[in-house]
């Protein structure tokens, strides 16, 4: 979760460290830190609790030259966020340095060992235990740094992506990664490391994914060396990144989250494009189509997923069991992967991440590829692990999401779930072709409906003001809007505090309907659709239990105006795309809120944008 870059070259390394950990900050930002070796041969680490200003203004007053360190920004596992817990760690020497994202599970065990063999503990993270494991195997086994650390790595159980600097050999980096994402950037006699290719694509375009169990040696006169941790060398897989720098800039708007949300109409255009010919008549996603044997003969899809991509994963299970007739099964990753669930190698699974870095829903891949299932990725940051892990996919193309609250990536997703829908069911022969066409033709039309809801902005945010103090919402909807209700209330709870609660309308009275008062604003999902009679009499049962009602109504309905006390227009369109309007208004309701709250919308609480450990 936490966000790690590195400086090797010509440069003042500490510029680059701080404009890297800003454009990191949305992984962690309870603490940050950064370990500089001066040109005295002085290691320098400076450490503060709070966000990367925070640290940057204790900086200020310290000597930061050198061209070489590392940085951290943090999301608190081990330890609570203050400044003694941040990263970098030194070794009890003080002749190492170490910043590290994931978690070291058998810490415990070697901190007792440790502490046995005369060393001491400043802080009370995993970390420490690692740089003094380094430093211990360093001097017991008089080894160099790097055999030093292979050894240690091999003795840790966990997740790691570190990096490492040493007083003594202030001319090297090293680096390395399990079940955590770290990414090295190749530039003109420099080299950069991060966790992942924001803070890089300002210097270079040029970087190369680290696996698992793979070790980077960075060194000023030596070059780059990857190797595994037995030290077989690799050979170096050099691509090019897609990332602009103007992707990762707020470009004129208040907040990231803003931004992005004002970005879908163009994010799904790029989704689209090249899927759907010039005609719109026809759309084909090629990892469906080179491997669709796999998919014909598949008895059941699995759709394994986290957090909004577990939201966008149902209204797949929808979309897939409506025109393909493939019995769907849809998992929280983390659940699926600790229950030994069966697996046949006849299944097909789909694993959704927006970072391709999600630990779980990693693991949940390699636990499916074990049983002989075939994979299928849907993420948006190319190379990422589980794009390099599954057997094929798609990536959504949305560009770099950098608000923690998701939301181009949830819609990129649907609109890849309805592609592949159409795909695998035009290629079964189970969906109508006149409907076919007709859903292509609609799904064209998507990015200028959303630019039309988009206008109403300032009227959404005037609607938000009354509930600035709200302290519970409900969301209903049925059908294909029931995931849409859960990303809705997501959204609110995570940006803005205020305890929400999807649900399906139906099920209101079987329960929440005990809640309902004068006080209790419900967000209703009440477009034009098959179940939409049915929607309005859950409208009724609320307002006759003094319920306060924000719908979301297709543009044109009068009877929801009558009932709801506020209304939300969106454009009418197939069913099926519903949730690719709908979810628009939710996202700027939430974001209204926050802000309202004062929220930090970008950087809420406890949160961080890639869930790299469990």
């Amino acid at each position: 979760m936490c966000g790690i870059v590195g400086y090797l070259g010509y440069r003042e390394a500490y510029p680059i460290l701080i404009n890297g950990l800003k454009r990191l900050e949305y992984r962690g930002y309870d603490s940050a830190g950064v370990a500089l070796i001066d040109g005295t041969g002085k290691l320098n680490v400076y450490k503060s609790k709070g966000k990367v200003s925070d640290l940057e203004a204790f900086v200020q007053t310290k000597s930061s030259e050198g061209n070489i360190g590392i940085a951290h920004t943090r999301w608190a596992t081990h330890g609570e966020p203050n400044q003694i817990n941040a990263h970098p760690h030194y070794s009890s020497s003080e002749n190492l340095a170490l910043i590290h994202n994931g978690i070291i599970e058998n810490y415990g065990v070697l901190k007792e060992m440790l502490i046995h063999n005369g060393y001491e503990f400043k802080s009370s993270t995993d970390t420490e235990v690692l740089v003094q494991l380094i430093e211990f195997i360093r001097n017991k086994e008089k080894t160099d740094l790097v055999s030093a650390v292979q050894i240690a790595l091999s003795r840790i159980v966990g997740s790691y992506a570190i990096a490492i600097l040493e007083k003594n050999n202030p001319d090297c980096i090293i680096a390395a990664r399990k079940s955590s994402p770290l990414v090295v950037g190749v530039g003109n006699g420099e080299y950069f490391i991060a966790s992942d290719a924001t803070p890089i694509i300002e210097y270079t375009s040029s970087v190369i994914y680290l696996n698992d169990k793979e070790m980077a040696i960075l060194h000023r006169y030596d070059g780059l060396k990857i190797v595994t941790l037995d030290n077989e060398e690799l050979a170096q897989v050099v691509v090019k990144l897609e990332v602009t720098l103007s992707q990762l800039e707020k470009g004129g708007y208040e907040h990231f989250m803003l931004k992005e949300i004002f970005e879908q109409p163009r994010t799904i255009l790029d989704c689209t494009r090249g899927r759907i010919n010039i005609d719109g008549t026809n759309v084909a996603l090629s990892g469906i189509i080179d491997h669709k044997q796999k998919f014909l003969n598949a008895r059941r899809i699995i759709i394994v997923a986290c957090g909004t991509s577990w939201h966008s994963a149902l209204i797949g299970e929808h979309l897939i069991e409506t025109m393909c007739r493939i019995p769907v099964e849809v998992e929280y990753a983390s659940e699926f992967r600790y229950r030994n669930p069966v697996i046949n190698n006849d299944d097909v699974v789909i694993a959704i991440s927006q970072s391709g870095e999600t630990a779980d829903t990693l693991a949940a891949v390699e636990l499916a590829r074990e049983k002989g299932a075939f994979i299928y990725g849907i993420c948006n940051v190319v190379g990422s692990s589980i794009a390099r892990r599954t057997h094929t996919g798609s990536y959504i193309h949305v560009g770099p999401e950098i608000g923690v609250a998701s939301t181009k990536a949830f819609t990129g997703q649907v609109t890849v779930l309805v592609m592949m829908a159409l795909t695998l069911a035009k290629e079964r022969g189970t969906i109508d072709e006149r409907y076919f066409r007709d859903v292509v033709s609609e799904l064209n039309k998507i990015p200028q409906k959303i630019e039309e809801i988009l206008i109403q902005n300032d009227m959404i945010r005037q609607l938000a003001i009354p509930f600035t103090y709200a302290r519970n919402f409900i969301y209903l909807g049925r059908g294909v809007s029931y995931p849409v209700a859960l990303e809705g209330a997501l959204k609110l709870k995570e940006i803005s505090y205020i305890h929400a609660e999807g649900y399906p309308a139906a099920e209101m009275k079987h329960g929440p309907i005990a809640l309902i008062d004068a006080e209790m604003p419900v967000v209703v999902l009440a477009t034009k659709s098959s179940v939409y009679d049915k929607v309005v009499g859950n409208i009724q049962e609320i307002k006759a239990r003094k319920g306060t009602v924000i719908a979301i109504v297709t543009k044109g309905d009068s009877e929801v105006g009558k009932m709801a006390d506020f209304v939300i227009e969106i454009p009418p369109t197939i069913e099926c795309l519903d949730p690719l309007l709908s979810s628009i208004p939710l996202q700027l309701l939430a974001y209204h809120i926050a802000v309202n709250k004062g929220r930090d919308v970008d950087q809420p609480r406890n949160l961080a944008k890639s869930v790299t450990v469990e």
